[in-house]
């Protein structure tokens, strides 16, 4: 216990970096993935072949390489940033693709007679889709947005590769400095206490939405 009090405030500080990647990321990758949900399903061909492209590429390679390029690769071209910025702008980037495809098939999953009694009713556009469409597609996508929040706790792991002081990375100097293996099995209780507070919350979230059925 005296060892586990001696590396647990690094432990800690590094929980805090974890939990900020994943914060802001959730913060601002949802409403971008609304968003770029919207305009997946829209008829105008050359955004929808944009940000299908984009989606493409986020979805179809690892996400420690985008860390990798935007640090690393992005300098090439004149474009900077640091250690932090860098990491929370491939996350956003990443995960703004997955919410994307997550809503895009909650928008296509409303019947269209939703959109036509909304019209007779005489709704507005931005009507319909904040008193109709989205209580809706909330229902129907809180699972895979849990699975993917859940996926984000643990992959805020991977910013140590660009040399931010996460969870892991605190795990791991304790760990080479002492040459024991009870920082990594710290570092996986603290894991398991996110993602059990994260379940917690979206169990909390689907009883909500659940009078919908």
């Amino acid at each position: 216990m005296h060892y586990v009090s001696q590396i647990l405030p690094s432990l800690i500080s590094g929980t805090g970096m974890t939990l900020s990647i994943f914060f802001w990321t959730i913060i601002i990758a949802i409403p971008l993935g609304i968003l770029v949900g919207l305009g997946m399903t829209t008829n105008f061909k050359p955004l929808t072949w944009l940000i299908n492209i984009y989606v493409w590429l986020m979805r179809g390679t690892p996400l420690l390489l985008q860390l990798i390029f935007v640090f690393y690769g992005l300098p090439i071209i004149g474009v900077v940033f640091q250690r932090y910025d860098a990491a929370l702008f491939a996350f956003i980037l990443n995960y703004t693709a997955y919410f994307a495809e997550i809503f895009r098939g909650g928008l296509q999953a409303i019947p269209e007679g939703q959109y036509e009694s909304a019209r007779v009713l005489r709704l507005t556009n931005w009507q319909t889709l904040r008193k109709i469409v989205i209580p809706q597609v909330v229902k129907i996508v809180l699972p895979s947005i849990g699975n993917e929040v859940i996926n984000l706790v643990k992959d805020s792991s991977l910013v140590y590769v660009i040399g931010l002081g996460d969870l892991l990375r605190a795990g791991n100097v304790a760990m080479a400095r002492d040459v024991t293996l009870v920082p990594m099995l710290l570092v996986g209780v603290i894991y398991l206490l996110l993602t059990a507070v994260c379940t917690l919350v979206l169990k909390r979230m689907e009883k909500h939405y659940s009078f919908w059925r």
